[in-house]
């Protein structure tokens, strides 16, 4: 399997620099071949009534955690775009950090699949709270 050709270091400089209106919401824990894990720094603007993250704070962490598992691997380019997302919400999350692992199925020359796994920052990736399936288009 083909080593990651950006760095944590990298991709969060890169994430502030393309998108700063999230950076500061989000943190890239590790990346590897085809995966990359983010965590989601939960404050008052992810949770929702009944004290539980909200269903668009776990779909941003969901997306820009693929996002950056694919830069990892082809580099800074900044234009690969979301086509399709699905996200399953599994459990109720507790109001506090999440964490993300995203894992590319198939990292192709127009079209990258794959998933990601959200669960507490305190729990465990055998109890998750929500499932996404995603495809990106690389330009």
């Amino acid at each position: 399997m083909t080593a990651p050709v950006m760095d944590v270091a990298e991709l969060q400089a890169f994430l502030l620099r393309e998108f700063p209106q999230v950076a500061d919401q989000l943190r890239i824990e590790a990346v590897g071949p085809m995966t990359a894990r983010m965590r989601l720094l939960c404050d008052a603007r992810h949770l929702r009534p009944g004290g539980t993250i909200s269903g668009p704070s776990m779909t941003m962490l969901a997306d820009a955690n693929f996002y950056i598992a694919i830069l990892a691997m082809i580099g800074p380019e900044a234009l690969t775009v979301t086509t399709t997302m699905t996200l399953n919400f599994l459990r109720k999350p507790p109001p506090a950090d999440l964490l993300c692992d995203a894992r590319i199925l198939k990292l192709g020359r127009r079209l990258v699949t794959g998933d990601c796994l959200l669960y507490g920052a305190d729990g465990t990736p055998e109890a998750p709270v929500a499932h996404a399936t995603l495809t990106y288009a690389r330009p």
